[in-house]
Order: structure tokens, then sequence, then C-alpha cells
């Protein structure tokens, strides 16, 4: 079970602040960004391996299962 952030936001962020760059603003002008979207994920096949049986609970509020 993992809970952290948005990879495709911070990537995203990440292309913006490089793209700014690029234009010319100082890196240590431009604002610290925070990562927004939170995601769940859940590996059924590492808990199976472990003996962990998952909660229906935990199913619904997984946002990525991996089976």
């Amino acid at each position: 079970m993992s809970y952290g952030g948005d990879f495709e936001q911070s990537h995203r962020y990440t292309g913006i602040y490089a793209g700014r760059i690029l234009k010319g603003e100082r890196p240590s002008d431009l604002p610290v960004q925070l990562v927004t979207k939170l995601e769940f994920f859940l590996n059924l096949t590492a808990a199976k391996h472990l003996g962990i049986t998952c909660p229906p609970v935990l199913l619904g509020m997984a946002d990525t299962i991996i089976d």
C-alpha cells in the first residue's frame, strides 16, 4: 500500500518550471509548488505473498489496484 502525490501533476509542475526558467526567470524567484492531489495505491499481489487479506473498505478507497 502506498499513499502519495500524483506523479502526473508533479511532472506537469516540473515542465512548467523548466519553461519559466528557459524563458529567463530566476529559479530563486519561483514559488514553491506542492502537489495537491494524493493517490492511494494497493498492491494485491504483494499482499497475497505476505499473507495479508485486504478488507473491502481499502479496495474501495484505492485509486489504483495492482493485481
